[in-house]
């Protein structure tokens, strides 16, 4: 699901000009990519009511905002890990937009002290090489968890070990909604609040994030171990050939 552009009447909550644009030139340089941050935004229930959902399309809209290109995947008929072959449709639109992504928001609900099982099967579909290709390594993550109680932070410290395993950037700031239920009206829009001062923050701070990585993120996921691994691997090659 792609979002269309957001105007400033998406964001009642906060003034437009309180919104800091980044600063593309000089964050990314004058040889960096000129297209549009592009986003993926995964979100970890298939409630009808669904808050993390709330939240993961008040981040698109914000993220559009600041320039960016939002694609949400729907984890509606996504199979579990193991269960389907990779060729399953939902999981090579999982893969695809995965390849296609710069950056990613992960938003899931707190279950039993954790991430939700929809969450974490969106997570293990995703390989960590697919066809030669890295499709999450040095890639900007940025992490957000909705609570039916107290705040907690089980689920967005989970998901940065995940973050951090997948090779991906995963940026300092996060967000916990704590009694989602209280924080949203009728129609899914979140109600102004310190909670949705932050969503504010984490977006603003991965789309810097994204602009200052992307471009860059074959030089800083660079390892000499790999390099030691290729240059062995194409040894083997030479000795093999020349036998």
């Amino acid at each position: 699901m792609t979002d269309e552009p957001a105007t400033p009447f998406d964001l009642p909550n906060i003034a437009a000009d309180q919104l800091e644009r980044p600063d593309v030139a000089a964050l990314a340089g004058p040889d960096g990519p000129a297209h549009a941050p592009r986003i993926l935004v995964l979100y970890g229930s298939i409630r009808a009511r669904s808050y993390s959902r709330f939240v993961a399309e008040e981040a698109g809209r914000l993220l559009r905002w600041f320039g960016c290109e939002v694609k949400t995947f729907d984890p509606h008929d996504l199979p579990l890990p193991d269960g389907a072959e990779p060729s399953h449709p939902k999981v090579k639109e999982l893969r695809d937009l995965a390849m296609w992504a710069e950056g990613m928001v992960w938003v899931s609900p707190e279950r039993h002290g954790a991430m939700t099982a929809i969450m974490k099967a969106q997570i293990d579909w995703l390989p960590l090489s697919l066809g030669g290709v890295r499709p999450t390594q040095g890639k900007t993550l940025a992490v957000m968890q909705v609570s039916g109680g107290s705040q907690s932070f089980n689920a967005v410290n989970q998901m940065r070990i995940l973050g951090r395993w997948m090779r991906m950037v995963t940026i300092p700031n996060q967000s916990s909604v704590a009694k989602a239920f209280n924080e949203f009206d009728e129609a899914g829009r979140m109600k102004p609040s310190a909670y949705y001062n932050r969503i504010v923050d984490v977006c603003e701070e991965l789309v810097k994030f994204t602009h200052l990585v992307r471009g860059r993120s074959d030089y800083l996921t660079d390892r000499y171990s790999e390099r030691v691994e290729s240059a062995e691997a194409v040894s083997l090659r030479v000795n093999q050939r020349s036998i």
